[in-house]
């Protein structure tokens, strides 16, 4: 079963910044680059890397899009030192968010935003055992802030739901582990002070904060949902998708601002593919479409259309 990935919307710096967490951390590489040509922000690089062993994807296609720490990424070290180490490199350049140091939650922890504005949060965790070492975590804040308990417990009905029938149940559960009290405001008692849930076996952290943000979430990360079927293409777009302005591209927002790709697992080959003109007719075909249609995709990769003329 193909996990969620992970995807980061880049202005010009895609592959630099995939070659430079993969420099980072263990057991990390990057697998492919394919440039997408005459697309509406010109060429694209779009890069597939491994962190941790875990997928990532990441685009360069421009400035529309700026990373903050509405979603962040949580990486879980063996030891102290591995902390200190990875927030050696990863620091320079960027914003501190907290201070590397002792909290009651960890004797070793930070929070930094790297050289590109992607953050981090970097954690000993003390001996518990690491099945996952990197977990997107999402920060419901603003409009959407006291609804991490309402939006984990629907993104895993969503899955649980789906068209995978028994592997999406198998693979879903959510877990509120800490709640906020009386006396901390200005967040509300009773809201999410973290939780984990898991989605077809990717582990994600969330936690609401009422405090005074000057960001949301946005496309910079949007979260990748692997599809072998129209059939579960149709289900997720039809559970997921509320904001109809945003559709485009396999893209969409679901009800909490959140953007998540609904992609064919088959589009993967495809656009990997080293046939120059099978790339630029999937290209042509994608673009004009707001939910993927895998049998116009195939017909484009195949030429099919263009036989027909």
């Amino acid at each position: 079963m193909q996990k969620i990935t992970p995807h980061l919307w880049f202005d010009k710096e895609a592959r630099e910044a995939a070659e430079f967490y993969a420099s980072l951390f263990p057991n990390s590489k990057v697998t492919n680059v394919t440039t997408l040509h005459n697309t509406p922000s010109g060429d694209c690089d779009v890069v597939s890397f491994e962190l941790a062993g875990q997928p990532f994807m990441a685009i360069s296609a421009g400035p529309l899009f700026k990373f903050n720490p509405s979603v962040s990424f949580h990486f879980k070290c063996k030891t102290k030192e591995e902390v200190d180490a990875i927030w050696a490199k990863l620091s320079p350049g960027g914003k501190v968010l907290m201070p590397l140091n002792a909290y009651p939650f960890s004797e070793r922890y930070g929070w930094v935003e790297d050289r590109y504005g992607l953050s981090w949060q970097l954690i000993y965790a003390g001996g518990s055992e690491i099945p996952q070492k990197i977990t997107p975590v999402l920060m419901f804040v603003g409009r959407v802030c006291g609804k991490t308990e309402e939006a984990i417990n629907f993104y895993a009905s969503v899955f649980k739901d789906s068209p995978a029938g028994a592997k999406a149940a198998a693979g879903t559960k959510a877990d509120i582990l800490a709640r906020y009290g009386k006396g901390e405001e200005p967040d509300r008692e009773g809201t999410v002070r973290y939780a984990h849930f898991t989605l077809l076996g990717q582990e994600f952290g969330a936690m609401d904060s009422a405090r005074e943000h000057k960001f949301a979430f946005n496309e910079a990360i949007s979260f990748i949902v692997p599809c072998d079927t129209q059939e579960e293409i149709d289900y997720y777009w039809g559970k997921l998708s509320a904001d109809p302005k945003a559709e485009q591209c396999g893209w969409l927002k679901d009800a909490y601002g959140l953007s998540w790709q609904i992609a064919p697992t088959v589009m993967n080959e495809m656009l990997q593919d080293k046939d120059k003109k099978k790339i630029a007719r999937v290209t042509e075909a994608f673009l004009k479409m707001k939910k993927f249609d895998i049998a116009k995709l195939k017909e484009a990769y195949e030429g099919a259309t263009e036989s027909a003329a």
